[in-house]
This record gives C-alpha cells, structure tokens and sequence, in this order.
C-alpha cells in the first residue's frame, strides 16, 4: 500500500525524480514571478494601490524559484527541461485562465477587469499550492533537507491566498460580485481538469524514473481520476468561496529573502 507521503519519499530519495520534481517546481514559480511582475508594470492607473501587492506576490514566487533552484544545486543536480504535458502554468493559460501572455508583453494598460481575472484565477491556483504545501509540510516540515525550504514556501502561499481573498472581497463589495463570482467558477472548473492532467502526466514520469510496477501506477491514476470526479461534483466550490482572512494585509510589506537551505 502506498501514500502521499511515502510517494513523495520515494521521489526525493532518487536523484532523477527529485531533479525532475524540483525542475517543475522551480520553472512553474519562475513563470508566476514574470507574470506577476508584468500585471504590476501595466495595472490601470484606478487600480495602482494594487502594485506594491502584486510586486510582491511575483517577488515571492521568484524567491520560490530560486529555492527550488538551490535545492537542486545541493544535491549537485542540474535542472532538466520541464515537459510539456507537466507544465500547469502554460496549460492554465492555453485553457484561457488568467492573463493571456500576449497581452502581457505589450506595453498597454490592463483593465480593471483583468485584475479581477488575475486575482480570480491567483484565488484558485493559490488554493491549489496552499493545500499542497500544508501537505508537504506535514509530512516533511522536518526534513533536514527539504524541510526550511517547504515550511518558507508554505508560509509564503498562505499569504498569496489570504491576500486574493481579502482583495476579490473588497472588489465584490465595491459592485463587482458577480463578475467575480462567475469568473472564479470558470477558472476552477477548468483548473481541476488541468490539474488531473498534469498529475497523471507527472506520475507518468515519476513511474519510469522509479520504476514503478504497472499496477501501482495504474492504481495512481485512478485515485488521480477519482480526485478529479470529487472536485467536478462539487469540491470545486472551495477555490471559489471568499472569507476575510485574519492575516490582513498580508502582501503589505516588502519581499523576504529566501531561506538558506
């Protein structure tokens, strides 16, 4: 019988899957970082209170980046090229989520509409990566090798969350709810179809790497379908729900630097 945590274990004792794992990783924040920082340089000028927090929110994920990169260089691993079918920040955007990344390279001032798609689909993405890393963390927030690393990150995604809710609510109580409410579904419907593919597209990858026997992979990817037929049902609904979080502000400050692992 298998789990997360002894899957993950397997992943991070072999070489090749710890290289490809952390490639992924490390590539997926990079590109949050360049677009977060592209959204900042063009928010309309309504909305420029907003720049300081989506600097910041791109700076983060930079730092992620960079971690990731550290982690790999450690272990003496060079980055491997991401796969296609394994890259979720490229998939989202060809399924039309978020800020297409042509608009992004022109020198032309977003709307006030694009931030509230930017912010709804950081809201459901950032639900994503804040359950993965609540999971991470606590399986091997002790890790001596990964375990400052994820527990930074951690930190880090609870606030990128804390931030998009408290900010959607602020924009659904200035008349902008349901705008908001109907792109979040959009974003989350089509993010758990991606997700489902990227999970099985990663296993796939693990599975050769660490050669896997045929019917424990095939056993993954049932439950990665299984999970999928959970969220279609109705699971989705919580990377759409919007709360005022305890931690305000939380993207109110400057980046921090990232740990040393």
């Amino acid at each position: 019988m298998f789990s997360a945590r002894s899957l993950f274990q397997e992943i991070l004792d072999n070489d090749d899957s710890y290289r490809l794992f952390c490639s992924i990783a490390a590539s997926g924040e990079t590109q949050g970082g360049w677009e977060n920082a592209r959204i900042a340089a063009l928010v309309p000028e309504t909305m420029r209170d907003l720049a300081p927090k989506i600097t910041r929110h791109g700076s983060d994920e930079d730092k992620h980046g960079r971690i990731f990169q550290a982690l790999l260089k450690k272990r003496g691993l060079e980055p491997v090229d991401v796969p296609p079918e394994t890259d979720y920040t490229m998939l989202l955007e060809k399924h039309g989520i978020g800020l297409a990344h042509d608009k992004l390279r022109r020198d032309e001032r977003l709307t006030e509409n694009d931030i509230v798609v930017y912010l709804s689909h950081s809201r459901v993405t950032e639900q994503r990566a804040a359950d993965q890393m609540d999971m991470l963390v606590r399986y091997f927030g002790e890790h001596p090798e990964v375990g400052k690393a994820i527990k930074q990150i951690c930190h880090d995604e609870d606030n990128h969350l804390a931030y998009c809710h408290e900010e959607l609510l602020r924009l659904a109580y200035a008349g902008r709810g349901r705008a908001i409410q109907r792109t979040l579904r959009e974003c989350a419907l089509t993010e758990i179809a991606v997700y489902r593919d990227v999970s099985l597209a990663v296993m796939s990858h693990m599975g050769r790497l660490l050669k896997w026997p045929k019917p424990k992979s095939a056993a993954l990817a049932v439950g990665i379908r299984a999970m999928y037929a959970y969220e279609r049902a109705g699971g989705w609904r919580r990377m759409v729900s919007l709360t005022m979080p305890e931690r305000r502000d939380a993207l109110g400050g400057p980046a921090t630097t990232a740990v040393v692992v």
